[in-house]
């Protein structure tokens, strides 16, 4: 996980969101990291699948829950990027939320993206605009732990 995660935006917890468990389920997460994503891309100017029916597809994911996430919170979502690489990269996202005078970690997330062409069915190269918006948010060294 990165040290520092340049963008933030927020999302709240919804009642949906909520699971047998009495907190934010797995799937949420997932789901809440995907309108984080959303709303990253558009402050580039980006969409996830563009008019020419090329963009994003998600190749992995992988979650670290260290904290839980209830109804009514907001979660602050602080996202940054790395390994640009030509066909794709990897998102991180650290989610937290504040209760009271404390801030809680709730998850730490990484999401590998892949460019797609959605008409064709394959990997694409990701487009030179895209690698320079995103180059401004990556990071080369991780924080260390995990």
């Amino acid at each position: 996980m990165p040290a520092k995660l340049e963008f933030t935006t927020q999302v709240p917890v919804r009642i949906t969101d909520i699971n047998h468990g009495g907190h934010v389920g797995n799937d949420s997460i997932l789901s809440i990291i995907h309108q984080a994503r959303i709303d990253f891309l558009k402050s580039l100017g980006f969409e996830e699948r563009g008019a020419d029916d090329k963009g994003l597809i998600m190749a992995d994911a992988a979650l670290v829950y260290k904290g839980e996430g209830f109804a009514g919170d907001v979660f602050d979502i602080a996202i940054g990027t790395a390994d640009i690489a030509p066909f794709g990269f990897d998102f991180y996202y650290r989610l937290t939320t504040v209760r009271g005078d404390k801030t809680i970690l709730i998850a730490e997330a990484k999401s590998g993206m892949i460019f797609f062409d959605y008409s064709a069915r394959k990997v694409a190269r990701l487009p030179e605009d895209w690698k320079e918006k995103l180059a401004v948010y990556a990071q080369d060294s991780v924080s260390e732990g995990k």
